[in-house]
This record gives C-alpha cells, sequence and structure tokens, in this order.
C-alpha cells in the first residue's frame, strides 16, 4: 500500500480565508471595497462586513467548522479565543439557522478585567472590546474542540486602550510607513504608496520525551530545570548542530510543517541547533503584521504537535544550564508596495544615497533608543541566555561588516565615500569543487543588531516571546529617526548637498552604536561603558526604559502608545517577572522538601544500614569509601536544608513588598541569590546518590534519549 504523497503547493493554504479564497466567494465589488480597506485603511462598512461574514461562514462550515472565536494577544504573551457556535435560535421546526453576521465578525467582547491591564481596568471595569483585523487572514484551526474559525482581531478596553500585543504593533506600523514614503518622495519616488516592515522569526526551541518531562516537576511548572548537573557530554563536540535529524525528531518535523503550510505558515528552515535536543524552525519573511500572528501559530502547533508524537516542546529560553538557550532571531526590513527593500545596499553601497540616508538613520534609531530595544527583548528566561556563549550580550549594538562598517567610516573620516569593498571570490583549493562568489563582509553572531545583506537580525528576542514588542519598538524608533530626517531635508534649499552633510552628520554622531567585534569579551564592556552604551543587564533593570521621558515623547509623537499604556506595561512587566520568579521558587521549595531530601535521606539510611551488615558480618573489613560517601551525602543533604529554609524565609518576605518594582528588584536581589545557593548542594548530591534513588530523569536522560 503506497503512502500518500501530501502536496505542499495544493495544499498551502487550505485552511487559510485568504486571498484567493475571497476573489472566488465574494462579488466582485465586494471583494474590491475589501481590498481598499485591506491596502489603503479605508473604513470598512457593515453592509460589506455582513457579505464577508456570510462567505466567511460558509466556506468555514465547509471545512468542518462548527464554531468561530475573535483570536487575539493579549499582554500575557499567548493567544487567547473564546467559541461561539454558528447556531442561530432554533426555529419552530426545532431546526436551527447557522448564522455568522458582519457585527459578529467586527467586534467582539471579551471580559477585560481578567487578563494583565497594568491598572488600566479595575475588577468591575470588566468591558473590551475585540476588533477585527483584516490585515491579517482567517484560519481554521483544527484540533480535539472540532474545526474552529479563528479571525484575528485587536483588543482594547471600553475607553479605548490597547491591551493586547497587535494594536500598538498596527499602529506603529503605519507611522513608520508614512515617515518612510516622505523619505521616498524626497528621492523623487511618486509610486510607492505604502511601506511595509517585513519580518521573518526563527524559532527555536527543544523536544523532550513526554514521559521523562511528567517526572520534572519543574519542567511541568516553569518550563525550564531548577535542578540538574551536567551530564559527560553536553555540545561541546559540536556534533549536534546541522547534525543528521533523529528519525522521531523527523516525523515530528514532517508533521508540524505540513500543519503549518496547510494554515500559510511559510516554514522554510529546519535543522538540529548546537545543543543536544534542540532544533530550529525559520518561516519566509512576510509583513510584520501576519509574521506575528504566524510565530504564535508556530508556536501553539510546536507544542499541539509534540503530544501526538510522545514528546514535548520546550519554548522557555533556558530549559537546561550548561548548553545553548533558545531565542528567536527577529530579522527585519522595509519594503514597499511594489517591491523596493529600502536595506538592499546594491553593487555599490557608497553610490547608494538613499539606503545611506537608511543606513545612518537606524543608526540614529538604535543608538538613541538602545535600552528601549533592549527592554523589548526582556523576560525572565532570556536573563539566563543573553550573555551566554549562544546569544548577544545585553549591550545593544549594531554590526555593519566590512564593507557597510568601511563606508561609514570614509563617511566619517573624509566627508565622501568613494569605494565599497568588493565580494571577490572564494578559491577551494580542490579542483573539482566550484570557486564561490563570497559575501562582501562576514558575519557577527555575537551582535544584537546585525546587518546581514538586506536586513537586519535583532538577535536579542526570547525564543517563548511574541514577536510584536520587538518590532513596535522597531518600527516606532525608525519612524522618529524618518520624520527628524525629513523635517530637515524637506526644507533644504540645496537637497544633494544637505543629504550628503546629513548622512556624514548622523555617522558621525551615532557611529558608537556600530562594533564589529566580539561581544562576549570583556573588552568590550568596558569599551561599551567608554562610548556610554547602556548594559541593562537584567529584564527588571530594563523595564523604566518603557516610562522614560523620551519613549513617552516618540510614542505618544507617533500615536503608538500613549503614557498610560506605555506605564500599565510596566506594571505588568514587573508583575510578570515576580510572579515568574515566585513560582519558580516555590518550585524549587516543593521539589526539595518533597522529593530531592526525602530521596536522599533514604539513600542514606541505606547506605548507613549496608555500613552496618558489612561490618557486622566482617569487622575487619575496609567501609572507608562507603563511610566517606555517607559523610559527604549527610553534609550536602544538611546544606540543602540549610539553603532550602533561607530561601522558604525569603520567599514569605516578598509578600510584605510592595507590588511593581520593589517587589520584582526584591526577587532579582534575593530571591534568585538564594534559588542558586539551594541548587548547588542538589545538583551535587545528583553525581554521587545511586542514580535508582534520584526522584527525577537526569539531564542526560532528558537530551540524549529523545
Amino acid at each position: 500500500m503506497s503512502e500518500t504523497v501530501f502536496n505542499v503547493a495544493e495544499s498551502f493554504g487550505e485552511y487559510v480565508f485568504n486571498d484567493t479564497v475571497m476573489k472566488e466567494r465574494l462579488p466582485k465589488q465586494i471583494y474590491k471595497e475589501l481590498r481598499k480597506v485591506i491596502d489603503e485603511g479605508a473604513q470598512l462598512n457593515i453592509q460589506v462586513a455582513d457579505v464577508v461574514a456570510n462567505a466567511m461562514k460558509d466556506w468555514a462550515i465547509e471545512l468542518g467548522a462548527t464554531h468561530y472565536t475573535h483570536w487575539f494577544q493579549p499582554l500575557t504573551g499567548v493567544t487567547a479565543e473564546k467559541h461561539d457556535s454558528f447556531i442561530s435560535s432554533p426555529k419552530a421546526d426545532g431546526k436551527v439557522l447557522m448564522e455568522f453576521s458582519g457585527k459578529e465578525l467586527i467586534k467582539g467582547e471579551p471580559d477585560a478585567s481578567s487578563f494583565p491591564t497594568g491598572g488600566l481596568r479595575a475588577t468591575f471595569e470588566a468591558r473590551g472590546y475585540t476588533a477585527w483585523d483584516c490585515t491579517s487572514p482567517a484560519f481554521i484551526k483544527k484540533g480535539a474542540a472540532g474545526a474552529i474559525l479563528c479571525i484575528p482581531t485587536a483588543f482594547c478596553s471600553y475607553t479605548g486602550e490597547a491591551l493586547d500585543k497587535k494594536t500598538p504593533l498596527l499602529r506603529s506600523m503605519e507611522a513608520v510607513s508614512t515617515q518612510a514614503i516622505r523619505i521616498l518622495r524626497l528621492f523623487g519616488n511618486t509610486t510607492s504608496t505604502k511601506v511595509t516592515p517585513s519580518v521573518g522569526s526563527e524559532q527555536e526551541y527543544f523536544l523532550v520525551d513526554r514521559e521523562k518531562y511528567l517526572k520534572r516537576k519543574d519542567l511541568i511548572f516553569t518550563g525550564r530545570t531548577l535542578f540538574g548537573a551536567m551530564p559527560p557530554k553536553g555540545q561541546e563536540l559540536d556534533d549536534h548542530y546541522f547534525g543528521i535529524i533523529r528519525e522521531r525528531i523527523a516525523a515530528y518535523m514532517k508533521d508540524l510543517n505540513e500543519e503549518l503550510w496547510k494554515l500559510g505558515v511559510p516554514a522554510k528552515t529546519q535543522h538540529n541547533e548546537v545543543a543536544p535536543a534542540q532544533h530550529e524552525l525559520a518561516p519566509v519573511y512576510e509583513e510584520a503584521n501576519i509574521a506575528v500572528d504566524h510565530n504564535q501559530i508556530v508556536m501553539e502547533l510546536m507544542k499541539r504537535v509534540a503530544e501526538r508524537h510522545g514528546l514535548v516542546c520546550l519554548l522557555h529560553e533556558k530549559p537546561f544550564a550548561g548548553v545553548n538557550g533558545s531565542g528567536k532571531h527577529n530579522n527585519w526590513s522595509l519594503t514597499t508596495n511594489d517591491g523596493i527593500n529600502l536595506l538592499e545596499p546594491g553593487k555599490t553601497p557608497h553610490e547608494n544615497i538613499q539606503f545611506l540616508l537608511v543606513l545612518t538613520a537606524i543608526m540614529k534609531a538604535v543608538d538613541t533608543h538602545a535600552d528601549l530595544l533592549r527592554e523589548a527583548a526582556g523576560n525572565p528566561g532570556n536573563d539566563h541566555r543573553l550573555g551566554a556563549n549562544e546569544a548577544p550580550p545585553a549591550i545593544v549594538s549594531m554590526f555593519l561588516g566590512d564593507q557597510l562598517g568601511d563606508v561609514v567610516n570614509q563617511l566619517i573620516s573624509t566627508g565622501n565615500a568613494t569605494s565599497s569593498l568588493k565580494a571577490g571570490k572564494l578559491e577551494t583549493g580542490v579542483s573539482t569543487l566550484p570557486n564561490i562568489h563570497k559575501d562582501a563582509t562576514d558575519r557577527n553572531r555575537t551582535s544584537p543588531f546585525a546587518f546581514t545583506g538586506n536586513k537586519f537580525e535583532f538577535r536579542m528576542v526570547g525564543s517563548s516571546d511574541s514577536v510584536a514588542s520587538p518590532n513596535v519598538v522597531l518600527n516606532t524608533i525608525v519612524a522618529e529617526a524618518f520624520c527628524d530626517i525629513a523635517d530637515e531635508l524637506e526644507k533644504a534649499d540645496d537637497f544633494d548637498k544637505a543629504v550628503h552633510d546629513l548622512i556624514k552628520k548622523l555617522a558621525v554622531e551615532h557611529q558608537r552604536i556600530v562594533f564589529n567585534g566580539d561581544g562576549y569579551s570583556d573588552e568590550w564592556v568596558e569599551e561599551a561603558a567608554r562610548r556610554g552604551l547602556p548594559n541593562l543587564k537584567t529584564m527588571v533593570d530594563a523595564i523604566p526604559a518603557l516610562t522614560t521621558e523620551k519613549a513617552i515623547k516618540v510614542f505618544e509623537k507617533f500615536g503608538v502608545f500613549t503614557q498610560a499604556e506605555l506605564e500599565s506595561r510596566s506594571e505588568v512587566q514587573y508583575e510578570a517577572y515576580s510572579k515568574a520568579l515566585n513560582i519558580e521558587a516555590r518550585a524549587m521549595i516543593d521539589i526539595a522538601g518533597k522529593q530531592i531530601i526525602p530521596s536522599v535521606i533514604k539513600a542514606t539510611i541505606d547506605l548507613a544500614g549496608s555500613i552496618n551488615e558489612v561490618t557486622a558480618a566482617c569487622p575487619d573489613a575496609d567501609v572507608s569509601v562507603q563511610t566517606e560517601l555517607l559523610q559527604e551525602t549527610s553534609a550536602l543533604l544538611s546544606d540543602t536544608k540549610l539553603a532550602l529554609s533561607k530561601l522558604q524565609d525569603i520567599v514569605e518576605h516578598a509578600d510584605e513588598k510592595e507590588e511593581g518594582r520593589e517587589k520584582a528588584v526584591y526577587f532579582k536581589d534575593e530571591v534568585i541569590p538564594a534559588m542558586e545557593a539551594l541548587r548547588a548542594p542538589v545538583d551535587k548530591l545528583e553525581m554521587i546518590v545511586d542514580k535508582e534513588a534520584w526522584p527525577m530523569p537526569s539531564y542526560g536522560d532528558l537530551i540524549f534519549e529523545v
């Protein structure tokens, strides 16, 4: 019996109410009016919405859907949904109609008080609204609940504040488009009418066996291992990176790809990552809003598909100490509606004045708002990852590479860029191998914000995070830089001279943000301090960047956030940090008190009993090894109990701290060191206690036996 072959071309997007489906199912005039809303931002009238809703409902029912949901992204960082069936009130004959109106498509009313609001809404102020985002296509999600029509929506409060990730993203996209068009008009471009941020989000993740996972309460409660000794082998041989994919993992990846392709997610690349049991999926670039939605779908499906294969997908930034953590590299560029990439340098970037202006504008944006970019990558898990050997440091800098770095240096030193380094050829030295046309610059994995050909790669983002926040910041700060530049150049009498002088000025004023060297070195930390670049080592250190006068000014100027929305997000961040650390600390207390200490006590009793048995049977027997082991185990057990008691006391005092920054700082400065102090003796105990007596699977079990 032959295996059914999955046809990607035929199946791609089959569960998506995309442009092809709309063309087929909507009357021409309705389709035209809807496209105008999507492409130009025109208002959608209810008559058009009614026709679209009915067509969407019929399409969804044909695919087995019984319910619809407004699918939105609250400040929890994950998605939310409430399912309503298509059935209307029963008729006199006992039958029901399947209905879906334009009003139901456009607006929903979830409870706004039960989601994080940072004080924007009190508990008794419960009303919130979801509003259809027609720029991101609806899709069908199939699972145990059947088929659900998911309608991407924004989520705001009764008083109009954004309570989600999508609303500010859409605002920021409009802001950067408006300001970028001003720049293009200065260069004589009269055809482009819109500039859209394009995003590709590489997603790293770990896969572990589900049976072993269920024996690790720390993984269940927190997503990471709170205890665990390193196995004899880690990643030091570099044999997992791009290695042969194991059959079980390959089957998972195949299943995941097919699910994603049906939902229109352009999953492109898959491979083993550096750490054992770590992998990566990368999509093709898409408009930022759709890319953000698709990344949420990717994370959800990664977890769901893993269950079918007896696996668990871990998206925590650092599930295992001692090996690489997981990030989500955010590749960002700006593209016009007629296909021009503003970050394409061309073959002679020194002559591409428009590109150089865009480049130096981004230098200005990143230098001015480095603290905001660092904050956009802040979460408790990322604090364990940033600065380690696979992730950029917490200091934001830009890598331009040899070619662009040379052009910028020419601008700074002489005021003119007269040449560009050429790409050249790479000779392999083997007659049967072709000479390779190499790029004009190398890559730099230690750089947080690296130019990689025709885009920037923001490498700091954590694997579990939504990529909405970093793109909101990028879009907004670049919009500000474009606006300042346009304001100056639009008044210039001699544009050519003015733009030349401005490019040089921006390169000189913001050269400190460019660093092409080793971001992991101690010398760079010292050099960054001399340059005045912020070094915000933790999430708690970075959160104040949201509410500085500078941040409030830029976000309010472009209508992305109000001051109240920024202050609320600051409070949400502090609260999320404290809650995450509180769960981790209490999980450690629970595991150490209920599993580890009892198991070690039993092991010491058994060991002491065996010593007594040996000496009773043979008084002259040498039991020094057993005795030494018993003493070492008992001493570490004592250290564990003392550290546990101290952690319990410190966690109890956390409730005395004021909610917000004070409590978050307490968890950072007091609770985390106490957690580390408890882990140290436990990990040593794991190395000397009989494996059969240890109450949970080891690192070796988890990352090598998948």
